[in-house]
């Protein structure tokens, strides 16, 4: 059934797709995703969401802020990747941008970067790969010729009501995608980096709250917070920051390829409403604090997390 609504939707003229996306958002202009999606491959694929994500900050002006940086950004392809890469484009960054095989994606972020006048790379690697990671930093290297600003962001989710129902296959496979990836870029990345370089680490705020059905993926968070706050310590005297995104519900294709099954139907349509805000966030709310994180007005950070998370309480 939810198969049949995807190609009917898909189907539709792009004016009645525009109107269903419309009658979806509350009154500023926020999804508020009450229809069920499912997707059956991780990361998951925005081109294929019935609800598309909201990424372009139209509200957003650029002021240079990030002008001739070189900027890697993983997991650009789509969801908050794909926003960050627009804004630090449309403030003035060269863009390289990492996914894994979601080949449609990564070409419209592409075109996205472009048209806010960026120079543009893209690498198709499986970054669960330490010399996969390796080589992204080195193709950028010979693209670009420098590095300035590495955002790990890639990430992978599976829900087990049971701990006994993870395999080892899958612990292993969610641990190299979230944090191995991240440990081995930055390995990489350290040849390259200057001073007034910085890192930046996308967690979660499962890290601070816990959820009982997605251990392994919250695990990898609360190892990024740790391994964020003592890359902050060790960088310090090189002058290169390091800080991190805990970002809580936010509308991205990882959701429909994880919630968005069978027997999960009843999350995905109440995703987001657990939180003060009673709505599920959008890539263009979080991005903004990425070109704070990498641009010289965050000058005094270093070891710190922030919370687009519409309004949970954590300690960070």
């Amino acid at each position: 059934m939810m198969e049949q609504a995807k190609e009917a939707f898909n189907n539709m003229s792009e004016s009645i797709k525009e109107k269903i996306n419309s009658m979806n958002q509350d009154e500023q202009g926020h999804n508020k995703i009450l229809l069920p999606e499912s997707q059956e491959k991780q990361p998951g694929l925005e081109k294929d969401m019935i609800i598309k994500p909201q990424y372009d900050a139209p509200w957003y002006k650029g002021t240079n802020k990030l002008l001739d940086k070189v900027a890697i950004i993983t997991g650009a392809d789509s969801g908050i990747g794909r926003s960050v890469a627009i804004l630090y484009a449309r403030e003035g960054a060269k863009i390289v941008i990492a996914y894994l095989d979601e080949d449609e994606d990564a070409e419209e972020t592409k075109k996205l970067c472009q048209k806010e006048g960026a120079q543009v790379l893209l690498l198709r690697l499986d970054l669960r790969s330490k010399q996969n990671c390796v080589e992204l930093i080195n193709e950028t290297i010979k693209h670009f010729g420098r590095l300035d600003i590495l955002v790990n962001n890639i990430g992978e989710q599976h829900i087990h009501k049971d701990i006994r129902e993870i395999t080892d296959e899958e612990l292993e496979s969610v641990f190299k995608t979230k944090f191995f990836s991240m440990f081995w870029c930055t390995q990489a990345a350290l040849e390259y980096l200057k001073e007034e370089s910085c890192i930046i680490n996308t967690a979660s705020v499962n890290a601070y709250m816990g959820h009982a059905d997605l251990l392994d993926y919250t695990a990898t968070n609360g190892a990024i917070v740790s391994f964020t706050r003592s890359m902050a310590l060790q960088l310090a005297s090189k002058k290169i920051r390091v800080n991190g995104v805990a970002p809580g519900p936010i509308w991205t294709p990882l959701i429909p390829s994880t919630f968005g099954k069978e027997k999960s139907k009843l999350g995905i349509t109440q995703f987001g409403k657990e939180v003060p805000m009673q709505r599920a966030g959008q890539p263009e709310e979080c991005a903004p604090t990425y070109v704070f994180l990498a641009s010289q007005d965050s000058s005094y950070y270093t070891g710190q997390f922030f919370h687009p998370n519409g309004g949970k309480i954590v300690n960070s």
